[in-house]
């Protein structure tokens, strides 16, 4: 399978506010990612919140700028992209945001809402643009009587399916889905997971799904990167890394799902707090939560080992 993007040794800083003693502090939110994501395929970003992987993601979209590094896209390098070039890149690459309740404008009907990108970025005709609109409604299973409506009046899942419908209207070459079903109701969350399997299969749409939701990704991704204070600790297919996680901070991930965890005894437990992105630990940065650490992952960085052709992970446990 074709790679899509390729990112590669990606950083992304911010410059935060005057801290306690007067300084600025350098927040290292993304550090040295490397990561491919292939044609026609949901590749799932996993970690908890603070991780790094909403910066990750909307780096990818040049909605933040990166330190250093490169994100290729059909193998051009997207953080060399002239105004013109980024246009042309944005057409291509959509994003659906986590809460429908801010991501669309409250001031604009639906038809304005998905008119929009068509008007802006293509020559099609209004009978086109309509067509196309109809398309995308049905598609995300909505009518065209929502045409006529404000965001206001619809529910959250109902919103969230017209910010999918509007990542579609450009046909774009992949979407990026930021926690997608977080904000809404638990009854509403299958519906819009079950839609988006359903676009992916249809439609052989290519998908970047950020989430902590260890269950949704199961259900919905064909691989997984598994995200740790900006880094990529570990990355394989869904069935590898749900039947045989080898970074320990991946366990502990999936140990906290109770319908993967059989005994409350195999429940791992991490200790101490996620440590601030502006005091990263020196050597494995998971080591300071991790149950199995030793003196060298104080001291040294371990390399990403191969476990198969899909399989790395980064840790010291592994030859």
């Amino acid at each position: 399978m074709d790679n899509l993007l390729e990112i590669k040794n990606l950083f992304v800083e911010y410059v935060s506010d005057k801290n306690a003693f007067g300084g600025k502090q350098i927040i290292h939110a993304v550090n040295g990612v490397s990561l491919d994501v292939k044609k026609g395929e949901i590749l799932a970003i996993a970690g908890e919140s603070g991780c790094g992987k909403s910066t990750l993601a909307r780096a990818i979209l040049r909605l933040e700028n990166s330190k250093s590094g490169e994100i290729d896209f059909e193998g051009k390098n997207i953080l060399k992209f002239n105004s013109a070039e980024l246009k042309k890149y944005r057409q291509n690459a959509q994003m659906i945001f986590q809460n429908p309740y801010a991501s669309l404008n409250p001031k604009m009907k639906v038809s304005e809402i998905l008119k929009e990108p068509l008007q802006i970025n293509t020559k099609f005709s209004n009978k086109e643009i309509d067509k196309i609109i109809d398309e995308k409604l049905e598609q995300v299973g909505l009518s065209n009587e929502v045409l006529k409506l404000y965001p206001h009046e619809f529910s959250g899942g109902q919103r969230q399916r017209i910010a999918i419908a509007r990542a579609l209207v450009l046909s774009p070459k992949f979407i990026v889905a930021d926690e997608p079903v977080s904000a809404l109701d638990v009854s509403i969350q299958a519906q819009i997971i079950n839609l988006l399997k359903e676009l992916k299969d249809n439609f052989n749409l290519t998908l970047i799904l950020i989430t902590h939701d260890m269950s949704v990704i199961k259900y919905l991704a064909d691989r997984v990167a598994v995200m740790y204070l900006g880094e990529i600790v570990e990355v394989g297919r869904c069935d590898e890394i749900f039947t045989a996680p080898k970074h320990p901070y991946t366990q502990a991930l999936l140990s906290a799902v109770p319908q993967l965890v059989e005994d409350e005894k195999d429940r791992i437990v991490l200790s101490g707090e996620l440590p601030s992105p502006s005091n990263l630990p020196v050597g494995c940065k998971f080591h300071t939560r991790c149950r199995k650490c030793f003196e060298r992952c104080s001291v040294d960085v371990p390399p990403y080992v191969k476990l198969s052709n899909t399989h790395f992970v980064k840790c010291f446990l592994y030859k």
